[in-house]
């Protein structure tokens, strides 16, 4: 006879004050990915208070993006259940939702101080990554984003932990753990641009990420049967990756052919002066067409 331990998803109650593990978990891989991109901004020799306050601005705007565009595609039922939709701890929080409030926050933070947002951006895309992986266990925790039905015996040959065999039975049924799948592919996403960011032209870190990411999500999401959808046939989460990785791959080619770009490794201090042109110092990057006119 098998035993199920599984896992609450109330963390602390006190009182009527219940803390959610999804909540402490999203909060923890922030903080993480916050502590990573802080140490690599220091050594870049930018201010060390450069992450500190737009570490603020992301995390609203993350926070409000993720859940909104959860909302926005759950319309049918929040349309009826408004006051739902601050009931952030109960789950229904979507990455990409979270990932373009938190790009539009960097647009925002990097225009206002002065700072070139291709170069912070590749400073925290490890770091982002990161915390995605760390993100989906709080979805393991709710027991939701997974797949479809599989015997215990799948699981077991995938060599799992009994915890997450357990919690991966929900009413009766195991299923499969892709939280678990996109766990594992960010992480070994996060070892492959640290390594190779140092050799890549700057801005081109970001965009790899991106490629990265939504190639693994399009699978993953396929998989899922939870799906945001739009109609009856597309998957919300699979149309915006095909629109990113399409949308990555060109603006790497426009900004390879319009400038000569320096590696990341190679740039040390501001890259951005707030009296030269957007995102770009002139000492460093060349536009191709003028230089060919000299």
């Amino acid at each position: 006879m098998i035993i199920l331990n599984t896992i609450d998803p109330v963390a602390v109650s006190l009182g009527p004050l219940s803390i959610h593990w999804y909540g402490i978990i999203i909060l923890s891989g922030m903080i993480l990915g916050y502590f990573i991109a802080n140490r690599e901004t220091v050594k870049k020799g930018l201010p060390d208070d450069l992450f500190m306050d737009l570490m603020m601005y992301i995390i609203i705007f993350s926070l409000i993006g993720a859940r909104l565009y959860y909302v926005f595609f759950n319309l049918d039922y929040y349309f009826f259940n408004p006051l739902d939709i601050i009931k952030v701890w109960e789950g229904g929080m979507a990455i990409h939702g979270g990932l373009i409030g938190g790009f539009l926050a960097g647009l925002i933070y990097t225009k206002t101080k002065g700072y070139s947002f291709f170069q912070v951006a590749d400073i925290a895309a490890p770091s982002i990554l990161l915390g995605q992986a760390i993100g989906r266990w709080g979805n393991f925790i709710n027991q939701e984003a997974h797949g479809g039905p599989v015997a215990r015996e799948f699981l077991e040959n995938l060599m799992l932990p009994e915890f997450i065999i357990n919690h991966m039975n929900i009413d009766g049924t195991y299923y499969h753990p892709t939280f678990l799948y996109e766990s594992v592919w960010s992480i070994i996403g996060v070892v492959i641009l640290l390594l190779i960011r140092p050799k890549l032209p700057l801005g081109h870190t970001v965009l790899v990420y991106l490629i990265y990411y939504s190639v693994g999500r399009f699978f993953i999401e396929g998989m899922r049967t939870d799906s945001l959808m739009i109609g009856e046939l597309l998957r919300t989460a699979q149309v915006i990756s095909v629109i990113t990785i399409v949308g990555a791959l060109a603006l790497m080619i426009y900004r390879g052919m319009k400038y000569e770009l320096p590696k990341y490794g190679e740039v040390y201090g501001n890259y951005a002066a707030k009296d030269e042109p957007k995102h770009f110092n002139k000492s460093s990057v060349v536009n191709k067409k003028k230089k060919r006119k000299k």
